[in-house]
Formats: C-alpha cells, structure tokens, sequence
C-alpha cells in the first residue's frame, strides 16, 4: 500500500524541515516507524506538508503553502498534520503517518473525514521524529477506516531500546464487548462559541455512542482543562522553544 509521512519525520537521504526551510537538514537514518511499515511491504510516495514545527492545529502556518479540506478548499484542513490528512482524503496515499502533540492528528483527521488514531505514549517509536514537545509527542496514522488504522498499530506497534520514552505494549487493543462507560462533560462545560449545529451534533454522537450499548456518564471536565492549560501556558512551551533553540539562536 503506498503511503505518506509528516515532514517531521526521518528517512535516510530525504530532507527533513519540519517545515522550515532554514530548519532543513538530511537523516542518515530513517525513523523506526517508517522502517517497519517499509520492512512490511509499505510503498513509501513522499513527506507531506505541516504547520511549521507542528506547531499549529489549522494547516495554513507553512512556507510551502496552506492545505484545505479536500471537500471545500475554501476551509482549513486542519493541523499539523495538514498534508498527511489531504493526501489520505484526496487518494493519493492508503494512509499517511502523522504526528500528535494535543490534537495535530485527529484534527485534520476529523475535518477531512478520516479516522486519526493516536496510541498512547510508548506504544510507537518516537526516534527520528522533530520533537514538538518530547514528552507529549506521539506519531500517529491518519486512515479511511479503522480497520485500515489497526492494521498499521499492528505494524508499527513495537519497544525501541533507543526511545528512552517507549514501552513494552499489551498484547492486543481493547475490544469492546457488552456493555461499556463513556463519558461526556458535564452541561455547561462544553463551549460551542455560538455553533449550535455542532452543540447539537455533540448530542446525536451521544445518543448513538447509547444505542451502541455504552452508559453516558456525567464527569467534571476541570482537571482536564487545567492540564490543557498547562500545555499552552506553563512549561511544555519551554519544551517547544528547546526544540528549535539552535535555529532560534541563529
């Protein structure tokens, strides 16, 4: 199946730039994930565009060019992960690797119409990629199905000795069976800024995740926004400069 990459990942004699052209530099190496979709029989087409530094959630912030949603060029596609997000939706790739710091995957993956799957930390090599944030960085698969996504978690899913950050999975993904809980914010804790129609897409979701046999369950979402906060206002931003320090410097 061929695919694509986030130009925030390493292959050996290709071009890495994170997209920044001064930021530019050529791996010797390829990133772990990428060598074992290849090993697998993966066709490898080409990188794609991103928010520079995956930094960004709305794909327009590149030198190379702002991506739209390949349903409507006239709306964002989404970010970081911009470009591997239009190439799975426009069919150019079967899937395409992406990156997920707090949400640069399954953002552009839900505004184009594709499932993102982000595992959780460790679970996926992290080795050859540009960190955003080193300890909340994850890459992950942007797919038209989540069959398809699985498929590549079997793949790529492994325990890399050289990611001081990765861990030894469980054997297998959790499958839903009977009866299971989710859930959902508290009333009055969601702001829709005024957008009634995803208020009220927001409950349709609910009512189907209820006829599929989950029990909604009321939480206090504040512990969760506070830590979002963190992210944005505290010292993961210090995380972001250091990654990009030299080139600041210079």
């Amino acid at each position: 199946a061929p695919f694509s990459i986030k130009d925030n990942l390493d292959v050996a004699g290709m071009p890495t730039t994170a997209g920044c052209p001064a930021f530019a530099y050529t791996p010797s190496e390829t990133a772990p994930v990428v060598q074992r979709l290849i090993d697998a029989g993966a066709v490898l087409i080409g990188k794609t565009n991103l928010d520079q530094f995956a930094t960004g959630l709305v794909g327009t912030r590149s030198p190379y060019g702002a991506c739209g949603s390949v349903y409507n060029r006239a709306y964002i596609s989404g970010g970081s992960s911009s470009g591997s997000a239009v190439a799975v939706a426009a069919g150019l790739a079967a899937f395409a690797l992406g990156t997920d710091t707090a949400g640069s995957g399954r953002v552009p993956a839900a505004l184009n119409h594709l499932v993102g799957l982000k595992p959780t930390k460790g679970r996926w090599s992290t080795r050859g990629l540009v960190p955003a944030c080193r300890t909340l960085d994850c890459v992950t698969v942007l797919a038209s199905s989540a069959a398809d996504a699985r498929m590549v978690d079997d793949v790529v899913t492994g325990f890399d000795s050289q990611d001081p950050f990765s861990r030894k999975p469980m054997d297998a993904l959790l499958v839903l069976q009977g009866e299971f809980r989710v859930a959902l914010p508290k009333p009055g804790q969601l702001n829709w800024l005024a957008d009634a129609q995803s208020a009220a897409l927001f409950q349709s979701a609910a009512a189907i995740v209820e006829r599929m046999g989950g029990r909604v369950v009321e939480v206090d979402l504040t512990p969760l926004t506070e830590v979002s906060a963190m992210l944005y206002q505290g010292p993961w931003v210090v995380e972001r400069t250091a990654a990009a320090e030299r080139l600041l410097r210079t």
